[in-house]
């Protein structure tokens, strides 16, 4: 920051704070129910706490509180820095902060009551529908009202990105959101049987593909190179890795609707995008791991580049064993089992969740003016590093076993054609992957703890007695090409 160019930095400052308070209150919440699945007594028998309310309150509060806070505060500071010119208008900003938490608090009143469209991801009625479209849309006015007034020639890639989930988001939301209600707090979709799910995996695919996806791609253009102290690996690369992705993602989502009434050729076009979908997305993985070539080095002493660049091994797990299950053949094994439940948390912890603390470690101290652009303890976040990485491989391990020993048993059959195993053994034999998803759950919420007292920490201005950490050099460009 320069006298020249005075960024706004308190809308970011109070988004990249309760990024980490909204990610221990969706973490707590997930392992609650995680725990209520191996130990069900865990409802208390209150209708508030059953795993059916609480789950959808824990995905809204990981993906749209906690992944949302940073996505909006990386995009905030990113553009300005990139443009090299504040915030087109403090206010407006001030006013999606505002906005994009009143709709988490209505969420996290409305969910628990039961109030629900039943939609994935979807979840909340239409009052807060329209809400949470006016906030974006302001969201998306303030970003690009931003790089409309920019000082530099050339809008860095990861603008790009930010930009995709804007305008992508948006769009998804409205059109998959359209409602007749009939009350206040109740609305049925406008669309009739298989048209509604086929409208609701639009969006739910490309919730992760644009929200999920595209804006920590924009998190990881910014960061890794700034962390790493290199120019990104290939500029080109990330230009083709865009484009790539944004126009092959929104054709991938019938593969969640294998083997039901959607018509077959639907069904086999989401699985052969999903397969073309593997090229951008390792493209874009090993654009970002390769950006350390000639600084590898860095990762025995710097654990903010330890995060990032495990975000992105991550993701290049992830986004190959995606395409793989949208095979039919694949999801005729794995539909409706907890391997699903593990793809998306290798994504969800591995990719969205690493990336974005990886971030906030590297933002917050700088945020906060503090000495060095360090935090309050390198250890702690070294420690955090493990924490979160050992919590992550228990849990996605975990239901990768349950997963396959699930599908195993509900499709074995025996010699006279029935079912050898009922759904009841089925649920038995899964106890122990349960027990084993509560343990890495809690670790990986127990690091975030440890985040949520180093962060504290920070902002206070404390700085514990340790071995210095090698500075980083913060060469990577700002608004102009890698």
């Amino acid at each position: 920051m320069t006298e020249e160019t005075p960024y706004n930095l308190q809308v970011v400052r109070w988004f990249a704070v309760m990024t980490v308070v909204w990610g221990i209150v969706g973490m707590a919440v997930g392992v609650l129910i995680a725990g209520q699945l191996a130990w069900p007594a865990l409802n208390f028998d209150i209708p508030w706490l059953t795993y059916s309310r609480l789950r959808p309150l824990h995905t809204n509060a990981v993906i749209f509180a906690f992944g949302g806070s940073a996505l909006m505060g990386t995009a905030f500071y990113v553009v300005q820095r990139t443009c090299r010119t504040p915030l087109i208008s403090n206010g407006l900003a001030k006013t999606v902060f505002f906005g994009w938490n009143l709709v988490i608090l209505l969420a996290a009143i409305t969910l628990p009551l039961g109030l629900t469209t039943t939609k994935e991801y979807a979840e909340l009625e239409w009052p807060i529908d329209i809400l949470i479209a006016i906030v974006w849309v302001l969201f998306g006015v303030v970003f690009f009202g931003t790089i409309a007034k920019r000082k530099v020639e050339h809008i860095y890639v990861a603008n790009w990105f930010y930009g995709a989930l804007i305008i992508g988001v948006a769009i998804l939301h409205i059109f998959n959101s359209l409602a007749l209600p009939v009350s206040l707090t109740k609305s049925y979709s406008i669309y009739p049987g298989a048209m509604d799910a086929m409208m609701q995996w639009w969006y739910g695919h490309n919730a992760v593909g644009f929200f999920l996806t595209a804006g920590f791609l924009g998190i990881m253009y910014y960061f890794v190179p700034k962390q790493a102290g290199r120019p990104i690996y290939s500029y080109r690369l990330s230009i083709v890795h865009f484009w790539a992705l944004i126009a092959i993602y929104v054709w991938a989502g019938p593969h969640h609707l294998h083997y039901t009434s959607l018509p077959d050729w639907a069904q086999s076009l989401g699985m052969v995008m999903s397969l073309v979908l593997l090229a951008p997305s390792w493209g874009g993985m090993i654009n970002g791991i390769m950006t350390l070539s000639g600084a590898w080095d860095k990762l025995r002493t710097d654990p903010i580049l330890k995060f990032l660049i495990v975000s992105l091994s991550f993701y290049g797990m992830s986004t190959f064993e995606g395409p793989m299950m949208s095979i039919k053949t694949v999801n005729a094994l794995s539909h409706n089992t907890d391997w699903t439940i593990g793809h998306v948390h290798s994504g969800a912890l591995g990719w969205v969740a690493m990336i974005s603390i990886g971030a906030m470690y590297h933002l917050i101290p700088q945020l906060y003016g503090r000495d060095q652009g360090q935090m309050y303890s390198v250890k702690l976040i070294n420690l955090h590093f493990w924490l979160a990485t050992l919590g992550t491989v228990l849990y996605i391990a975990s239901m990768w076993v349950n997963g396959l020993l699930q599908g195993l048993m509900w499709r074995a059959t025996s010699v006279d054609g029935t079912l050898t195993y009922s759904f009841a053994e089925a649920v038995e034999a899964s106890y122990p992957g349960y027990y084993v998803r509560f343990i890495g759950g809690s670790i990986f919420l127990l690091g975030m703890c440890i985040m949520a007292f180093n962060v504290y920490k920070t902002v206070r201005g404390e700085k514990r007695e340790e071995a210095p950490a090698p500075a980083t050099p913060l060469v990577a460009p700002e608004g102009a090409k890698a």
